[in-house]
């Protein structure tokens, strides 16, 4: 079997590891000229570590990452929300990742590049177009350096990991329109810090319509770290506003955010001078797009953003890609054929993360926030008279188990930060 993967992202460059650890033959086409290490700070949860420590990836992930020891819940005005453990010291028999998004798909890219052959991913080649018969799929690229004839390439099935503008995603339904704005639009960042807490904490802070997000993403000197900081600000009605013009990952000017980032308090850390000292900022809608009946049309299926693009809230973006890449690699591994494979990946991951994108449309854990600020806007003496801890967990920990990543053990480290507390 020779499967064509589209995107050389962290689903694509997963998928391609996952299937030659099967004995399943994958080739990679990414339209970019090169795979850098582009992007900022996200977090890889246990489910989706186990899976790459499966491909004997746990040690490269230490040496670019930071194990997240815990997260941590603020009001706007810094007063503790909800705080939780994380990863290993949760109960997890896999930590969480708190890691630079770009290292991460180079520590996947390096493994793809020795194990596959240095040819494996082809750049610069972008999908225009593909035909399948009965006996497999024909892929037509385009060079995007330069436009010119491109590359026809024909494999068993084709796989289109390539993101929230999907090619493939817009052939099937071409009147799916442009993305689904919130109205929130993110500015991230992330510089040399001096490490906040034990270095392995993140911190969520604000409530209804605002949010400040923090955590480490690599290790520094002289107790130093690579911080990662996001400032999420509703601007407008999502429903009747357009994000704006090229605002994908558009560098944005320091002096537009910190008005912004100073509306938040986060104990003992110095928000403005965090982003005051980050040279470059960067400005992202907080998009998504509605759950599809369907991914997968005869030979060809959707993966990853390409098929379930949510908002960027409960850490779940990249996890949820390297879960539908292992689940895909099994399931052509063990089909019979190529079109029984690809249903059986979509009967398993459609419904899981359609309810993901629907939870993440409503807050994900982050609602704990909203629904404090909400009954307490002014800020709160007590927490548990604003808001029960049982009604905080049951958002915390309930989505938790939607999202596949609940443990056994959770109680039991629950009972361990009460008792930190006391």
């Amino acid at each position: 079997m020779k499967v064509i993967v589209v995107g050389a992202g962290i689903g694509g460059l997963s998928t391609a590891l996952m299937l030659h650890q099967r004995g399943i033959h994958a080739e990679v086409y990414e339209q970019s000229t090169e795979v850098r290490e582009a992007g900022v700070g996200i977090n890889t949860l246990p489910h989706a570590i186990r899976e790459l420590a499966d491909l004997g990836l746990l040690p490269a992930l230490d040496n670019v990452g930071i194990r997240t020891r815990e997260l941590i819940y603020y009001n706007r005005l810094g007063q503790q929300v909800w705080r939780e453990l994380r990863g290993t010291d949760a109960g997890h028999s896999y930590p969480q990742f708190s890691i630079h998004r770009g290292r991460l798909q180079k520590v996947i890219y390096d493994a793809v590049r020795e194990r596959l052959g240095p040819d494996t991913v082809r750049t610069g080649l972008s999908l225009s177009g593909f035909l399948q018969d009965e006996g497999g799929v024909t892929a037509h690229f385009t060079d995007s350096r330069d436009g010119g004839a491109g590359r026809t390439v024909r494999g068993d099935v084709l796989i289109c990991a390539d993101g929230i503008h999907s090619v493939a995603r817009q052939q099937f339904y071409p009147d799916q329109g442009a993305p689904s704005w919130n109205g929130v639009l993110m500015w991230r960042g992330a510089t040399d810090w001096p490490a906040w807490r034990d270095g392995r904490t993140m911190a969520i802070g604000g409530g209804m319509g605002a949010k400040f997000v923090l955590y480490p993403i690599g290790g520094g000197t002289d107790g130093r770290q690579l911080m990662n900081w996001v400032v999420c600000i509703k601007m407008a009605d999502g429903q009747v506003s357009p994000p704006p013009k090229d605002s994908w990952s558009r560098r944005a000017l320091r002096s537009l955010v910190l008005p912004y980032a100073k509306r938040f308090a986060i104990p003992d850390f110095d928000i403005t001078g965090l982003v005051e000292a980050t040279p470059e900022a960067f400005e992202y809608p907080m998009c998504d797009r509605d759950p599809l009946p369907r991914w997968t049309f005869g030979r060809v299926t959707l993966l990853g953003d390409a098929a379930h693009p949510m908002y960027p809230v409960g850490s779940n973006g990249a996890s949820q890609a390297i879960l539908d890449a292992r689940t895909l690699a099994d399931a052509l591994a063990y089909a019979e054929h190529p079109g029984e494979a690809l249903w059986a990946y979509e009967r398993e991951r459609l419904p899981a993360t359609a309810e993901v994108v629907r939870l993440n449309r409503v807050g994900g854990p982050e609602r704990v926030i909203d629904e404090v600020e909400k009954l307490a806007p002014g800020g709160f003496t007590d927490v548990d008279a604003v808001l029960s801890r049982a009604e905080r967990q049951e958002i915390a920990v309930g989505y938790a188990g939607t999202a596949g990543f609940a443990t056994k053990t959770r109680r039991f480290a629950e009972r361990r930060i009460t008792s930190a507390q006391r």
